[in-house]
């Protein structure tokens, strides 16, 4: 899916809370007080967390929250990709998507990537989100929640030593997901033979490039523009290569 008119404003973290995630934070809430919202906010900030699913997402929320404001946010709500108020009456389903609109950035969180897309398309929130971003809305993505930028998800299903189970069944025709970039992300990298002749596999298949990044590590993307932080690899057509600092 190609979007030319639109100035992309993206943040894929791979996982993890090491120390050098604070310099994708940084850069995330830098991206945001950019922003018009913001800007008319007088620079206060405000975020939407959005997990896979409702059952247990409150600590994270919560620790969301604490991380976050450690870097400049000032006001958080949670829209979980299948709470009950989506599905609900007109009423509910607008106010919470109203929060969701007004928000300077929406952070897509972690989990199985099958299981959120699904979640996703089930409240409708897929075509929510993509009308956030193309309003000049900062769509950020933590491990699934970064897959679900790219074109699809099939990558979630592989290789078979370290993949999301696809519980839900969604078809391989089904795994569209909101395509803002043209290549493949990989969270979770590790530095052995098996994940490079596995990713250099996937992408002499598939005919795109992945981004592979190791915990504490991520990606920011700001119109034309591309940042690796932390240690981030490219497979393309077979080819493996060191990107970030």
């Amino acid at each position: 899916m190609s979007h030319p008119r639109i100035r992309r404003r993206l943040v894929l973290y791979s996982g993890g809370q090491e120390r050098r995630n604070a310099l994708i934070h940084e850069s995330l809430l830098e991206l945001a007080m950019r922003g018009r919202r913001a800007r008319r906010r007088g620079g206060a900030v405000k975020m939407t967390y959005v997990p896979y699913t409702t059952p247990g997402a409150r600590p994270f929320f919560q620790r969301f929250e604490r991380r976050y404001r450690a870097f400049g946010a000032t006001a958080f709500v949670c829209v979980a990709a299948d709470s009950p108020a989506l599905r609900g009456t007109r009423r509910a389903r607008s106010a919470l998507l109203r929060e969701l609109h007004d928000s300077d950035i929406v952070y897509l969180a972690g989990g199985n990537t099958f299981e959120f897309l699904d979640n996703l398309r089930r409240s409708d929130l897929l075509p929510e989100l993509a009308r956030f971003h193309a309003r000049g809305g900062v769509l950020a993505g933590l491990s699934a929640g970064a897959l679900l930028l790219t074109p699809d998800i099939e990558l979630a299903g592989y290789p078979a030593f370290d993949r999301d189970p696809n519980d839900v069944g969604i078809p391989r025709a089904r795994l569209g997901a909101l395509g803002l970039v043209d290549f493949d992300f990989f969270p979770h990298f590790r530095r052995s033979a098996r994940y490079r002749d596995a990713l250099a596999a996937w992408s002499r298949r598939s005919g795109r490039p992945v981004y592979a990044c190791r915990d504490g590590s991520g990606i920011v993307v700001e119109g034309d523009c591309f940042t690796a932080h932390g240690e981030v690899w490219i497979f393309d057509r077979g080819h493996a290569s060191r990107i970030g600092d």
